[in-house]
């Protein structure tokens, strides 16, 4: 048994366990043993695979409040004389 990426038009859309002897196929698509880089979503240049980690999207407007709501109301507790371990007893990251 080996992991197999599941190729189509040079990305690998899927992973699979197969033995590589048992008959098995997906449609429209080239199985390949997998290396340590075959990831889904990467690529398959016939020789190589390869993987470039996507960039995280920014923040929204609502994420960038919250985190500022979360900082404020933290400082505004410290500013009480409430240790960071106090606070997070309350639950409060």
């Amino acid at each position: 048994m080996a992991n197999y990426a599941v190729v189509k038009n040079g990305v690998v859309e899927n992973m699979v366990i197969w033995d590589g002897v048992a008959e098995f196929s997906v449609a429209d698509s080239d199985l390949i043993e997998a290396t340590s880089d075959a990831r889904i979503g990467g690529s398959w240049d016939g020789n190589v695979f390869t993987f470039v980690e996507p960039t995280p999207p920014e923040p929204t407007a609502a994420e960038v409040q919250t985190a500022s709501d979360k900082t404020s109301g933290h400082n505004k507790l410290v500013a009480l004389g409430l240790t960071d371990a106090e606070i997070a007893a309350l639950g409060i990251q």
